[in-house]
């Protein structure tokens, strides 16, 4: 089983959008961001667990080793 790492919230949003996704609404800490087909909220903290993580990337289409690469050429 893959190991999911704890990320910073600037940077699942930096790939989000290299991705194709881009900001639709917020609500509270919740941000909502889509790529017209696909949804998925990402909570606006300081770093993003791995469970949520891996929940974002199921949502978003994203595997994990798409964010790894995108977060090594960053």
């Amino acid at each position: 089983m893959p190991h999911y790492p704890v990320i910073k919230t600037k940077k699942l949003i930096s790939v989000l959008n290299k991705k194709g996704f881009y900001f639709d609404h917020q609500r509270g800490s919740h941000a909502r961001y889509t790529d017209g087909h696909r949804k998925t909220t990402v909570p606006m903290h300081r770093e993003i667990d791995s469970l949520t993580l891996k929940s974002i990337l199921k949502q978003t289409g994203i595997t994990l080793d798409e964010l790894m690469e995108i977060l090594r050429t960053n």
